[in-house]
């Protein structure tokens, strides 16, 4: 079984990836992190750059989690990426970060996070970033 965290190189991707460490640590599982661009822009400001992967890396082998980094650039937008993941690799959980919100931004409250909520056959555990 496996955690899939939803990682992008922001708070939010942070709160989300300091989380799933958390349930890794206690349910033993394989972390499986997904970091995806449609590859339809130049330059994708949620793809991580070797620098942040090099860093999620690091920290995941001195936690000692057992752990996959994957970065599909398949055309895919990043909630199917992760729902695919978590019927590969069996997820247990699914970890996402959520953006704080207006009262508006609040009633949409994002396509990747409404999706992934909607459409996950496992738990999804949404996290905020510290204010």
């Amino acid at each position: 079984m496996s955690i899939i965290v939803g990682y992008v190189p922001t708070a939010e991707g942070t709160a989300a990836l300091d989380r799933a460490i958390t349930e890794a640590h206690k349910s033993q599982s394989r972390l499986v992190i997904i970091n995806s661009s449609r590859g339809d822009a130049i330059v994708d400001k949620r793809y991580a750059q070797a620098a942040d992967i090099n860093e999620v890396t690091e920290r995941l082998e001195q936690e000692g989690i057992d752990h996959l980094v994957l970065q599909p650039v398949r055309g895919n937008d990043a909630a199917n990426e992760v729902l695919e993941a978590a019927e590969k690799y069996r997820a247990e959980l699914i970890v996402i970060g959520l953006r704080r919100r207006t009262p508006v931004g609040k009633l949409i409250m994002g396509s990747t996070a409404q999706q992934i909520l909607l459409e996950a056959a496992c738990p999804v555990l949404a996290v905020k970033a510290s204010a």
